[in-house]
């Protein structure tokens, strides 16, 4: 398939070597432009582009991006084919992205986004770490293969999300449409906790909604408290122990 992803981030990174080395033929972007890109992420083969040429020609759309930079993204949407599907990465965390009144009334985070661009997303690649991913993607049917959820609406969002989180080195479990994606924000059971196909199903299905937003910031302060600040993401074995810890 031809994919366009906008983000060079932990997550967009290791997507774009990953879906690359798999034969997709990848275009990238972020917000800084082209000549930014470091080549180690276009090792794969893919080509730098401006973000606006990333979403041009493609059959996906993968962003990666943070949640508060959709407004900005969603411009470059009115012309993109509606056949195009489009999967989001992200997460709302207020400390970096600011409250965002909607969300904070109820709206899952995934739905907030579907009406930022206008039109249908899936919801893949949100609830696993960098590290996670970067280092334990296995081959399907490899003993213990770390499973992530995807939520979607549509059919062939989520075929085609579910297809992708394979090639990546995960086991992918529909989590269900977009009004039910707050099973996979961050505080929840299966949040960066790196379980199995079999634990992930148990793991949405235990998710207590409002109990999310506390457990979100106190995983921040902890990590806070160990690394500094709250953007630089801890080590996986740190951060899996933290979020079992917290959220299971």
């Amino acid at each position: 398939m031809k994919i366009g992803i906008l983000g060079t981030g932990n997550i967009g990174k290791t997507l774009v070597k990953t879906l690359g080395a798999t034969g997709h033929d990848i275009k990238v972007a972020n917000s800084r432009g082209p000549e930014t890109i470091d080549a180690d992420i276009l090792a794969s083969g893919a080509r730098a582009v401006t973000s606006a040429e990333a979403v041009v020609g493609v059959d996906v759309v993968i962003l990666s991006t943070p949640l508060a930079a959709i407004p900005q993204i969603a411009p470059l949407f009115a012309d993109v084919p509606t056949e195009t599907v489009v999967i989001d990465t992200s997460n709302y965390y207020p400390r970096r992205d600011g409250e965002i009144a909607a969300i904070e009334a109820g709206q899952t985070e995934s739905e907030w986004v579907t009406g930022q661009l206008g039109r249908p997303i899936a919801k893949a690649w949100n609830a696993i770490t960098s590290a996670s991913f970067a280092q334990k993607g296995a081959p399907a049917g490899t003993a213990g293969r770390i499973a992530i959820p995807v939520a979607a609406d549509g059919k062939r969002e989520r075929e085609v999300a579910m297809t992708l989180v394979d090639e990546t080195g995960l086991d992918a479990v529909y989590s269900g449409p977009l009004s039910e994606s707050w099973r996979q924000q961050p505080g929840a059971p299966c949040y960066c906790t790196d379980l199995t196909h079999e634990e992930l199903a148990d793991a949405l299905a235990s998710a207590e909604r409002s109990r999310l937003p506390k457990r979100r910031e106190l995983a921040i302060e902890a990590i806070m408290e160990r690394v500094g600040d709250s953007t630089t993401n801890p080590d996986s074995d740190y951060a899996v122990r933290l979020t079992r810890a917290l959220f299971m």
